[in-house]
């Protein structure tokens, strides 16, 4: 029995001299000190010994485990080093190397304008409302006043779910759910994403985005929507920017007109950017149509009100002078980060 537990120490005390690493030092450590291994064999056997040996064999057995035990501690803490050392080359930092940069996100410039004009309303008093993309044709279109057939539906054609369900072409289906809510007087305005079937261009794509607003009270007056819409373009714009009003039709306003306003780069002169003509074509507005209060359930007779929409992608074109729309939508950084 000693010689048998001089020969697996002599063994063990080898094999550990030999290893170059803590993976095979462990190893080493579970086939001779382990559940299953050679001294562990020597223990169970200890049935096998003449009870008067059993002290001596026990003793030699522990005697043995200490001895390769003491051994095995000392080459691990050695290899241990011996590997932190290598790693601590390895992994040298060089602190006079320039610091990684955090690339962090940038805002849109549809997202700048959006906030901009969220802004100048707010400070007007005006709420932020919003509804839903997927809309009724009801609330898109008869509720303000474009019944089937009309030939508004044929300017902005639309994608349709079925028969009864669009995605929505304006925000305007918002001011009329809010106008039907009934909680007068109402100064609101709705940002969104609307989308028409419209061939992808410099100044067209099928899903853009508008702001659309309402305001609807006692003794509302065309004069409110001029001045309204004046202050808007100054803060916009520039203190200097006048605003043009020009006729034209929308089927749920009566009266209805384009704004223009002056150019901000050459102070209405004329210039390439507004081709010469010193005036530039900014929104839609217009007085509430009557057959629309009447669809949403608010007396005509007491009360008035205008709406007006703007194409927020029109904004951040003229603001930021971007000549191609598409650029907003390709997610080029090297373009979105000029802003």
């Amino acid at each position: 029995m000693k010689d048998k537990l001089q020969g697996i120490k002599e063994k063990a005390l080898e094999q550990i001299k030999l290893t170059d690493s803590l993976d095979k030092l462990n190893e080493i450590r579970v086939a001779v000190l382990g559940k299953k291994g050679e001294l562990t064999e020597v223990l169970k056997g200890m049935k096998d010994v003449a009870p008067e040996d059993r002290p001596m064999v026990g003793q030699l057995v522990n005697e043995t485990r200490e001895a390769i035990e003491t051994v095995l501690e000392n080459a691990r803490k050695e290899l241990f080093a011996k590997k932190r050392e290598l790693q601590l080359k390895a992994e040298v930092i060089d602190v006079t190397l320039p610091a990684k940069k955090n690339n962090v996100g940038h805002s849109h410039p549809n997202t700048l304008a959006l906030e901009e004009i969220k802004k100048i309303f707010i400070g007007m008093g005006y709420e932020v409302d919003d509804g839903p993309e997927v809309e009724y044709d009801y609330y898109n279109f008869e509720a303000l006043n474009i019944p089937a057939n009309h030939p508004a539906k044929d300017e902005q054609d639309t994608f349709y779910i079925n028969d009864k369900i669009v995605l929505r072409t304006q925000t305007s289906p918002v001011q009329a759910r809010v106008m039907e809510k009934g909680k007068l007087p109402i100064r609101m305005i709705s940002p969104g994403r609307v989308y028409r079937a419209d061939e992808v261009d410099a100044t067209h794509s099928p899903c853009f985005h508008q702001v659309e607003g309402l305001v609807i009270d006692e003794g509302v007056t065309f004069a409110d929507l001029k001045g309204t819409l004046a202050e808007f373009a100054r803060e916009l714009f520039g203190p200097d920017t006048k605003v043009k009003f020009r006729p034209h039709h929308f089927p749920f306003t009566e009266p209805s007109a384009e704004m223009d306003v002056s150019c901000f780069k050459c102070g209405g002169k004329g210039c390439r950017f507004c081709k010469g003509e010193g005036w530039i074509e900014i929104l839609g507005c217009g007085m509430v149509h009557p057959h629309v209060f009447e669809m949403c359930g608010i007396d005509k007779e007491k009360y008035t009100g205008f709406a007006f929409g703007v194409g927020l992608e029109r904004v951040a074109l003229l603001k930021y002078e971007i000549d191609d729309m598409r650029l907003l939508y390709e997610n080029d950084t090297r373009f979105l980060k000029q802003f």
